[in-house]
């Protein structure tokens, strides 16, 4: 049984549509006013049917005054590391600290190279995400001296000036689930944030996989504790009865999401749609239950 300890956040998943704008916003200030901790949007830049998500965080972040803000995640091809790191600072200070930075390695490779973007493999792109995460955080380190210097095999850097820095320290949270994804996730990300739904084996897949991100994180000399591990659930209802993992009633939600937290280490929970009343059902009458219970059982264990 694994228990990182983090503090728990829990949130909302959200497809940005072209024709459900308004939903998107408003789900972020309901999710808000409701008290929950964090509002995400997918990014496919290469789909004309979706909200550009860079815009739409930046709209929700002057919408709204408390929530943090995260792309989940954000298509790392169409974005050049350097000017993404400036743009997620500035988003930080606009927004007071709020914005945390969600990174996935590619995807959709047809739809990336239609743009424009530059076609990798599978290993190649999780080497460029590496190598992007590094330029990132060296840009933000406006204590180091002079210009940022990064020979890479996937980007270069040629004494680029450091700044701005972010409001807070912005943590880096990486999408993915093969084992090159999961090493470098242990050993340089600050959370891991994979999709139920994509997992084969569901929840049970879990502890496979953070004993392989743990393992990375021991081989870099880090501590697995300062990895978050995050979860987005897209097909969630509160229904009298269950139909599958946070598909069922209030106190079935309330057990599995404290399972999840005690023996599982997922800190953060993003249910997907954008359900107005689910959403303040899930802040109202789960939400609290699940952080009663596991700060009872912590202490215990």
């Amino acid at each position: 049984m694994t228990d990182y300890g983090h503090d728990l956040l829990y949130g909302t998943f959200v497809t940005p549509s072209v024709q459900n704008a308004r939903d998107a916003v408003a789900l972020a200030v309901t999710a808000e006013q409701a008290g929950l901790d964090l509002v995400t949007y997918q990014d496919h830049p290469y789909h004309p049917g979706l909200l550009d998500t860079w815009t739409l965080l930046t709209y929700v972040a002057a919408k709204t005054d408390r929530i943090r803000i995260s792309g989940n995640v954000l298509s790392l091809p169409l974005r050049p590391p350097a000017v993404l790191a400036r743009a997620a600072a500035s988003l930080d200070i606009l927004s007071g600290g709020r914005f945390e930075l969600g990174l996935g390695a590619g995807a959709f490779w047809e739809g990336i190279a239609a743009m424009g973007g530059r076609r990798l493999t599978p290993a190649q792109s999780v080497e460029a995400l590496r190598e992007a995460i590094t330029i990132i955080r060296g840009l933000w380190d406006t204590d180091a001296p002079a210009g940022l210097r990064f020979d890479g095999e996937y980007y270069v850097i040629s004494g680029a000036k450091r700044g701005p820095r972010p409001a807070h320290d912005i943590a880096i949270w990486v999408g993915g689930y093969k084992p090159k994804m999961l090493a470098l996730t242990g050993s340089v990300a600050d959370g891991w944030v994979p999709t139920l739904e994509y997992l084969p084996r569901g929840v049970d897949m879990l502890s496979e996989l953070n004993s392989r991100i743990d393992e990375a994180a021991h081989a870099a000399g880090r501590d697995p504790s300062d990895i978050r591990r995050l979860l987005n659930v897209m097909n969630v209802s509160i229904a009298p009865h269950s139909r599958g993992t946070l598909n069922g009633p209030a106190s079935q939600w309330i057990d599995e999401l404290a399972d999840l937290a005690l023996n599982h280490g997922i800190s953060a929970v993003m249910i997907g749609g954008d359900d107005q009343d689910l959403t303040k059902r899930f802040a109202a009458d789960i939400v609290p239950a699940v952080r009663e219970i596991v700060a009872r059982e912590r202490p215990l264990r």
